[in-house]
């Protein structure tokens, strides 16, 4: 997807969300999920060894934090089996 048609995508989300929202509050929606959606495609190449990782460590009774951590490649990872 082109950084035109994104944009386009970006704003008529936006769009749809402003009958629902007063304009001044659809902005406190648009960007934490902005936020959120970029922190999950950031993690997304290491999703399934993160997930793997954390189930063979409390398997084993340790704490995966510091493995999840390492697996991520980031401060930071999501354990959770959602997808998008």
């Amino acid at each position: 997807m082109n950084q035109q048609a994104l944009s386009s995508f970006i704003w008529s989300v936006a769009d749809l969300l402003r009958g629902d929202y007063k304009q001044s509050e659809y902005g406190k929606v648009i960007l934490p999920f902005t936020v959120l959606r970029r922190l999950d495609c950031v993690l997304d190449p290491t999703k399934v060894a993160v997930l793997s990782e954390l189930a063979d460590k409390q398997a084993a009774g340790l704490n995966p934090d510091p493995f999840l951590l390492r697996k991520s490649g980031h401060h930071f990872y999501n354990t959770s089996p959602l997808d998008q």
